[in-house]
């Protein structure tokens, strides 16, 4: 295992603390061999540099129901975010979520291997600044540029909102959670028009509400964050419930794919063009 980059650790240290992504060092290198164990960063990265850097990726960037680079994971050999999975690699890089991988990340930081942990950004300034920091770590700060200035045309292009009371929404995620004010989810919703309703129901806006609350809380539009093909499972199982369907004859109940905005990527501009098209259906 090579020793750990100093610019790589002071790079993870900002990244986990919310630092501007200007002031992550660039490697005194491109790393050649990057592991991700994050399916965030498994989707940055072959953005950002494609397969023929990749040693490995999660075994979820081959699912197109969760990845929005399935096509271009199926070129990279795959982990299961095992550490010893890892150090047979010999990875120059290793990129992983700050809420994933928790036993790998701590095994792998005892043996001083080069890692990054991506956080979680709360709002579009936070996506570019992450996409920027990564860019700059695998020594592609230009192809970064490139991601975000895509990135916010596309945000900057949605259709501006009519005067007056805007269509109120609400996203209903797998076991009745909402997004409510200051997440990623509800910046998207005002930039599509949309008034996020989640702060206006019961019981607060980031947690699991009960499905009568959400009925009753009179949304124009119903957004559920699950892709039409996902495979049964319990979490899932109050977005089929008849009661939502029931809604479908006087509330626009919109199916917004999760893999557009589960991870804070150049992908949220889609997840937002959808948002502008269910809020132009509204009733």
């Amino acid at each position: 295992m090579r020793p750990i980059r100093l610019g790589l650790a002071a790079a993870a240290l900002l990244l986990i603390a919310g630092g501007p992504a200007a002031a992550w060092e660039a490697p005194p290198a491109k790393p050649q061999r990057i592991v991700s164990l994050n399916l965030c960063a498994d989707e940055l990265l072959l953005r950002l540099v494609g397969p023929e850097r990749l040693a490995a990726v999660t075994w979820l960037a081959r699912d197109p129901r969760a990845s929005t680079v399935a096509a271009l994971a199926a070129r990279v050999p795959i982990n299961h975010g095992l550490a010893e999975e890892i150090l047979p690699l010999d990875p120059d890089l290793i990129v992983a979520g700050r809420y994933t991988t928790r036993v790998a990340v701590g095994l792998l930081t005892r043996l001083d291997a080069p890692l990054l942990e991506l956080d979680v950004p709360q709002s579009v300034a936070g996506v570019a600044e992450q996409i920027r920091g990564l860019a700059r770590a695998v020594g592609e700060p230009e192809r970064g540029e490139e991601l975000v200035a895509a990135m916010r045309s596309r945000l900057d292009a949605l259709p501006p909102a009519a005067p007056g009371p805007r269509p109120t929404a609400v996203v209903l995620r797998p076991n009745g959670f909402v997004a409510g004010s200051g997440s990623l989810v509800d910046e998207l919703l005002t930039r599509a028009g949309l008034e996020n309703l989640a702060d206006r129901l019961p019981l607060g806006s980031q947690g699991a509400l009960p499905l009568e609350a959400i009925i009753l809380g009179g949304a124009d539009v119903l957004i559920v964050d699950a892709a039409p093909d996902a495979p049964p499972s319990l979490a899932g199982a109050l977005l089929h419930h008849p009661a939502l369907k029931a809604l479908g004859r006087t509330v626009r109940t919109v199916t917004l794919p999760s893999r557009l905005w589960t991870c804070p990527g150049p992908q949220i501009a889609e997840a937002a063009e959808r948002l502008a098209a269910a809020r132009e259906a509204a009733p």
